[in-house]
């Protein structure tokens, strides 16, 4: 089948980044043409069933100029398999694609594909937060991802013994997607829209979004987490940290726990 070719003039310094958030959003496939140049073209390969300016919109506050074309069939899955290796978490958990075989000796294995909705565990604000799950889901918690995505932290959550996991997303292609998630992996969650939420305090909340948004949800994540509930935020860049901290302050014993490659995480306790 035809596909979609989605080609954008950025500049140099930005064009790892922006092919960062093509791959973990519906690029099944990102290309960097001329890099040492001081622009550059990313070209992403994406389901022809994708919007492909709708995607623009949503990654850059400002769109960069753009090109949509289509491109004939071809071992497009081959080349897109290369970029999703297989990925260890800690000591407890396995995230990697279906066409790897999970390690064994105990870990907790999360099977995720490539696909229409924000999580693969590739970029670091994932990572940053899937370490989170790990460390501190010892069985029998209750977990909300606010944010879902894939389903990929609420899918771990499950995976390590939590026993309660809700996760929620504005975008219904995620709640779909997150929804066929848990199914693949065998693991029992609810996923519904924001709205859709039942009364719940739960012990642990992550929400894996931006920082403009969870400045906004504070208030909201506050009051789904209950007294010395943990929380997680990521997709903050470091330098808008301080910004989320201070939102979060008044409601929880908030710090920067974590920063890789210029995310941070930020972890809170309940107050």
């Amino acid at each position: 089948m035809p596909w979609l070719a989605l080609t954008l003039e950025v500049d140099a310094a930005e064009a790892e980044a922006v092919s960062e958030a093509l791959l973990e959003a519906e690029a099944l496939s990102v290309s960097i043409d001329d890099p040492l140049a001081e622009r550059c073209r990313v070209s992403a390969l994406l389901d022809q069933r994708v919007d492909a300016a709708a995607l623009v919109v949503r990654l850059f506050a400002t769109p960069p100029r753009y090109e949509v074309g289509t491109v004939a069939d071809d071992d497009w899955v081959r080349r897109a398999q290369a970029q999703f290796p297989p990925m260890l978490v800690g000591e407890r958990l396995w995230i990697g694609p279906s066409w790897c075989t999970p390690p064994g000796g105990g870990r907790a294995a999360v099977t995720l594909d490539p696909g229409l909705a924000f999580g693969t565990g590739t970029h670091p604000s994932t990572r940053l937060a899937l370490a989170f799950v790990e460390r501190t889901v010892r069985g029998g918690e209750s977990v909300l991802d606010y944010g879902c995505g894939s389903g990929i932290l609420a899918i771990a959550a499950a995976k390590l013994g939590a026993s309660r996991v809700d996760a929620v997303d504005v975008d219904p292609q995620s709640v779909e997607t997150a929804a066929g998630n848990a199914r693949a992996n065998g693991v029992v969650m609810r996923v519904a829209a924001p709205d859709g939420l039942a009364p719940a305090l739960y012990d642990i909340v992550v929400s894996n979004i931006l920082a403009q948004p969870l400045i906004m949800l504070a208030p909201l994540l506050a009051a789904r987490t209950r007294a010395s509930g943990l929380i997680a935020l990521s997709g903050i860049l470091d330098s808008q940290a301080a910004e989320v901290v201070a939102a979060y302050r008044p409601r929880f014993a908030a710090r920067v726990a974590r920063s890789e490659d210029g995310w941070a995480l930020i972890e809170g306790k309940r107050r």
